[in-house]
């Protein structure tokens, strides 16, 4: 079972890039994230010609999360439950056949250090931490994948210095992300398997910062502890991001040996 995560910085305009992916790629499940669009314009159509039902949560402009899936998936949550205002599109939940959660996050950027939407991205993991005990127990298998919005290490980052200090690699952001494996047994995927490579999963558009290799790995794949013994991969496409108009992100992709 291949599992996916891709920001797509807009389904409308990366649709062609989707499609063209979902066939080659072919995973058994692909969350999305940053729509930008309503439930009512999303392409449902065009994803169930090549076999894929999807469960949205759509919202205009910005945000917007959705789970496609070649098997049926029951639809488990589609907010944050006790978020904070405002409330936006940033979860979707599903169950697959096989009884495995995916949980398909896009967590807030934060802005900058110190700004409001910075306090409001720390607390809106809090909201997640508490929203995972209230409804899982880590045994439970559990795949927990997005746009995090977070470098969890130095190693994830093209230049750890020039970044100190900023959003996307603080101290407090880091925190979160630690806690949220420690206190859920959930593990890194990517990190698990390949513990000293310098890999991103995210290029600014400017400054030419995909040729150079000037990137981020904030998009990331848990899995919880039943499910760590069945993980045989874990990689970074990054073939979608030398496309015309790319995403700034790159697909992450799991592989699980059921």
């Amino acid at each position: 079972m291949q599992i996916a995560s891709w920001n797509v910085n807009s389904i409308s305009v990366r649709l062609p890039h989707v499609l063209s992916w979902l066939q080659t790629v072919k995973p058994c499940h692909l969350g999305l994230q940053e729509l930008k669009v309503v439930d009512e314009k999303y392409p449902y159509k065009q994803f169930e010609e090549l076999g894929y039902t999807s469960h949205v949560k759509g919202e205009k402009t910005y945000n917007g999360v959705a789970m496609l899936s070649r098997t049926t998936t029951e639809l488990v949550h589609d907010q944050l439950l006790g978020a904070p205002e405002p409330v936006q599109s940033r979860l979707i939940e599903v169950l697959t056949q096989e009884g495995i959660y995916i949980l398909n996050l896009y967590v807030p950027n934060g802005s900058e250090v110190g700004s409001s939407k910075y306090l409001y991205k720390l607390e809106w993991f809090k909201s997640l931490m508490k929203f995972i005990e209230t409804n899982h127990k880590r045994e439970d298998k559990l795949v927990v994948m997005g746009d995090f919005n977070i470098a969890p290490a130095d190693i994830d980052v093209h230049s750890p210095e020039e970044w100190e200090g900023q959003v996307l690699v603080s101290p407090q952001e880091r925190e979160c992300f630690q806690t949220l494996l420690t206190e859920f047994g959930l593990t890194d995927s990517f990190r698990h398997l390949a513990p000293d490579a310098a890999q991103y999963s995210w290029w600014d558009y400017r400054m030419m910062a995909f040729r150079r290799n000037r990137g981020l790995r904030i998009d990331h794949i848990l899995v919880s502890e039943p499910l760590l013994p069945m993980l045989k991969r874990s990689w970074i496409d990054k073939e979608p991001r030398k496309l015309e108009k790319p995403s700034d992100h790159a697909p992450v992709v799991i592989e699980l040996e059921l």
